[in-house]
């Protein structure tokens, strides 16, 4: 290798991709997956002939690095550059385009050179919104190909500094359930970050208010209100839940253990973590309700636990604030359809009906759990609120109707007036003529002020220009 062609930087070391460096660039930070990186370039054949140049266009090129979206040698070649760094990339044929090229400007098995520079990139946005919430910088690359999951058990080790001035609040390592962080002092928006980590990575998280501790801060960890945090992460290990490898028995055991988590959670009045336990139980064994090859003993005991966790998840949304009476109904719903008679099922139907403003229905729930509990003073107390709010919503449309009434009867009345005085000048009926010339409004007409009824309904009432009355 000669010092013009560069240093190999491909990762199986066979020269397909070399690197020559023109320009140095600055600090010491690179772009990594997922960044959105812009530069500048210009591609030719070994033969010095020109091919493609963004320079020409005076319009730099972007791209996301690492996801396939350039030729192999840039996803490597980029990824070590600098801001401000200009390098020349030679790119083997199979870094490149391969033997089929990329006619008619680049032949087969061709051996293409770039000059790049690196103008600078966007870090990755994991925040759901992309609104910059949560920003990813990876600092080492790590192994594998499978990421941790809702439940997996990770071991993370975390130094947390405040910006803007980068003072430390917390360095430890920590092993934790993922979605159960808060429990840890680990924010939502590590959690969000750890989604997106293989094992061995070490990234650094720059969350907003938002994604850390939001308005509160952490009085434990020395976080002040609406604190911007930065923490570097490293995943050390990663244990998966491996679901698909269990039994029936086991999911029923491991089902089970989400309940009575959920149910701590819920006596704690930690709703959030609550939610996700019971959502856990869901998704472990729902399948198994309708599994034939399921024994009966399983089958029944996993619609048992479906059915708990449905209820649970109702009355889970119907305490949260806001409450969500949406999700409370859908989840009632839901465990109604294995027993259409659960009381628990009903009346928290019922509750989140009424609060969605459906209190007729509501009132439908409630009188059946009366029907099967006659002593339930609850229920009877909600169908005198459901009796007492239909009463005020049909006062309220009784009183809308009067209002649309009057709107009416005075509209009658403004049309009587106008029609009466335009009779002879608008019309002309009585006269047999237009006015000041067929087919011509006369000046009165023109210069007409609109009636107050007119102002307040311009899109009932127009006279069109030959003076008739029109949008009626």
């Amino acid at each position: 290798m000669t010092v013009d062609e560069g240093v190999d930087i491909s990762k199986a070391g066979d020269r397909g991709v070399l690197k020559r460096i023109i320009k140095e660039g600055t600090g010491t930070d690179t772009p990594n997956v997922g960044c959105s990186v812009s530069v500048h370039y210009t591609g030719t054949l070994l033969d010095g002939t020109k091919f493609d140049s963004s320079r020409d266009r005076n319009e730099p090129f972007e791209f996301n690095l690492g996801k396939g979206s350039v030729i192999k040698a840039w996803d490597i070649g980029v990824a070590t550059m600098k801001k401000g760094e200009v390098c020349v990339l030679t790119c083997a044929p199979e870094y490149a385009y391969g033997a089929a090229g990329s006619p008619p400007v680049i032949p087969p098995n061709a051996t293409l050179q770039f000059e790049i520079e690196m103008i600078d990139w966007k870090v990755e946005d994991l925040s759901p919104r992309k609104n910059k919430g949560i920003l990813r910088h990876v600092i080492e690359q790590g192994s594998g190909a499978e990421s941790p999951e809702d439940g997996s058990l990770v071991t993370v080790e975390l130094e947390g500094r405040l910006l803007p001035d980068g003072k430390v609040f917390d360095t430890r390592t920590v092993t934790f359930p993922l979605g159960e962080g808060s429990e840890h002092n680990v924010c939502e928006g590590i959690e969000r970050a750890l989604e997106k980590f293989v094992k061995d990575e070490k990234s650094r998280i720059t969350l907003q208010p938002r994604y850390a501790f939001k308005a509160e801060g952490n009085a434990e960890l020395g976080v002040p209100a609406n604190a911007e945090v930065e923490y570097t992460v490293k995943l050390t290990n990663l244990e998966k839940t491996k679901h698909w490898l269990m039994d029936g028995s086991e999911k029923i055991e491991q089902a089970k253990m989400f309940k009575e988590k959920g149910t701590n959670y819920f006596k704690a009045s930690k709703f959030q973590l609550a939610i996700k336990m019971y959502k856990r139980v869901v998704s472990m064994v729902d399948s198994m309700t309708e599994d034939s090859t399921e024994s009966e003993e399983n089958q029944a005991q996993a619609k048992e636990l479906v059915q708990s966790a449905h209820l649970n998840l109702s009355l889970v949304y119907l305490k949260v604030t806001p409450v969500h009476y949406f999700e409370a109904k859908d989840h009632a719903t839901k465990a109604l359809k294995f027993d259409e008679k659960n009381v628990k099922g009903l009346f928290r139907q019922g509750q989140a009906l009424l609060g969605l403003g459906e209190a007729e229905e509501a009132l439908k729930d409630f009188e059946k759990v009366l029907e099967i509990e006659p002593q339930n003073k609850a229920a009877a107390n909600q169908i005198i609120v459901c009796k007492a709010t239909i009463r005020k919503q049909k006062q309220k449309e009784k009183q809308m109707y009067a209002n649309m009434f009057d709107k009416f009867a005075k509209h009658d009345t403004e049309m009587e007036k106008i029609r009466a005085k335009n009779e002879v000048d608008v019309i002309g009926e009585k006269v047999g003529e237009w006015g000041a010339g067929e087919g011509e409004w006369t000046d009165e007409q023109r210069d007409r002020k609109p009636t107050e009824f007119e102002k307040e309904n311009p899109n009932i009432l127009m006279l069109d220009k030959e003076g008739q009355f029109k949008n009626m």
